[in-house]
C-alpha cells in the first residue's frame, strides 16, 4: 500500500495554496487531479501554467487521467455496490438495485412518487451490505423542502416489520445529512460542501455512500425563464451534474436525482410529457427512470435509458411503511 500523498505534497503547492484549495473544496489530491486549470488558478490565485503542473502531479499521485485497459476497468466496476429499493420488481428492472459511481435520475409529473422512492432509499442506504444497502450514510439536497423526518421514521419502521429487526429512528435520522438549497447557485456549491463531508467521513463506520437531489431542476427551471436564458441554464446544469458525477467517482457513491416534466401539448402521439434540463441531463445521467401514477397506491417505473440494461417496466406500490411490490 502507497503511503497517501497530502494537497501540501505536491510540487508547487505551498502552504498558502494549500489553505485556498482547500477552502475552495478541494480536499484531496483526487479532487485536483479532475480539475480544470482555469478552476485551480482562479481558486488558488495562481497562473495556469502553475495550475497545470500541479493537476498533473496530482493526477500521476492519483493515477488518474490515463487509459487503462478492459480488464482494469472490470476490477473496477467490481467495486460498483447496488443499493436495493426493497422491491423485487424495482430491483430487477435496474439488475440488482441503484449503482454506486453512477446517477440515477427519476422524472414524473407531480404525485407519480418521485421523493417516495428518494426518501426510501435514504433509509436503505443505511441497512448492511447483506440486507441490500450500502453500509453507510446519506446527504439529502432538498430543492423543494420536501424531505420529511417523519416519512423516513414510517419507512424505517416498515423496514423493521419486514425484517424482524427492531431499528431505531433516531439512528437512522442521525445518519441523513440534509441541505436546503435556496437557489441554484446554493446547490451546486451544496455539492462542494457534501464532498467536505464525505471526506470527513471516509474513515469512519458511516461513510457518505449515497447522496440524494430532490429535484435537480426546480430552482433552473424558476430562474431562467425564456429562450434567452437557456445557453446559461444548460452550462450550469452541466456543471452541476459533473459536480455530482464527480462526487459519485470520488466516493463509490451512488447518486438519485428527481427530475420535474413539461407537458408537450402538440404531442398527437406517445406520452405528451418529456422531462426537463434536455439532453444534458439525459446524457450524463446514467440510468432514467420514467414514473406515473397507477390506481391508488400503484406506481409504474419505466427504464427509459441506461448502458447495459434493457427497456422495461416495473410495478409497486408507495404505502405508508415505504415502498412494496
Amino acid at each position: 500500500m502507497t503511503e497517501k500523498i497530502e494537497i501540501e505534497d505536491l510540487p508547487g503547492v505551498g502552504p498558502a495554496t494549500a489553505e485556498k484549495l482547500k477552502e475552495a473544496g478541494f480536499n484531496s489530491v483526487e479532487a485536483i487531479a479532475v480539475a480544470s486549470p482555469s478552476e485551480v488558478a482562479g481558486f488558488a490565485e495562481i497562473g495556469e501554467a502553475t495550475a497545470s503542473k500541479i493537476i498533473n502531479a496530482a493526477r500521476e499521485a492519483a493515477d488518474v487521467g490515463g487509459f487503462e485497459t478492459g480488464d482494469q476497468v472490470l476490477e473496477r466496476r467490481k467495486l460498483v455496490g447496488k443499493l436495493s429499493f426493497g422491491t423485487e420488481a424495482l430491483n430487477e428492472l435496474l439488475g440488482g438495485g441503484a449503482e454506486t459511481q453512477s446517477i440515477t435520475e427519476f422524472y414524473g409529473e407531480f404525485g407519480s412518487g418521485k421523493t417516495q422512492v428518494v426518501q426510501q432509499m435514504a433509509v436503505n442506504a443505511q441497512l448492511p451490505v447483506e440486507e441490500g444497502g450500502l453500509g453507510g450514510s446519506v446527504i439529502y439536497i432538498d430543492t423543494e423542502n420536501t424531505f420529511r423526518p417523519e416519512r423516513i421514521a414510517q419507512m424505517v419502521e416498515g423496514i423493521s416489520a419486514k425484517n424482524g429487526v427492531e431499528y431505531d429512528v433516531a439512528d437512522f435520522l442521525k445518519n441523513i445529512h440534509v441541505g436546503r438549497a435556496y437557489n441554484s447557485n446554493h446547490q451546486i456549491l451544496l455539492v462542494d460542501t457534501a464532498m467536505d463531508l464525505a471526506e470527513k467521513l471516509k474513515d469512519t463506520d458511516k461513510p457518505i455512500k449515497l447522496l440524494v437531489v430532490d429535484s435537480l431542476t426546480a430552482h433552473f427551471r424558476s430562474e431562467y425563464v425564456g429562450r434567452g436564458t437557456l445557453a446559461d441554464r444548460q452550462q450550469k446544469l452541466n456543471k452541476h451534474m459533473h459536480g455530482l458525477l464527480k462526487f459519485a467517482n470520488l466516493y463509490n457513491a451512488a447518486i438519485l436525482a428527481t427530475n420535474q416534466v413539461m407537458s408537450k401539448p402538440d404531442a398527437f402521439f406517445g406520452d405528451p410529457t418529456k422531462p426537463i434540463g434536455g439532453h444534458i441531463v439525459g446524457h450524463t445521467a446514467t440510468f432514467r427512470l420514467y414514473l406515473r401514477k397507477s390506481k391508488g397506491e400503484k406506481r409504474i417505473a419505466r427504464l427509459v435509458d441506461s448502458p447495459n440494461l434493457p427497456e422495461g417496466e416495473a410495478i409497486f406500490s408507495v404505502t405508508p411503511e415505504g415502498l412494496k411490490d
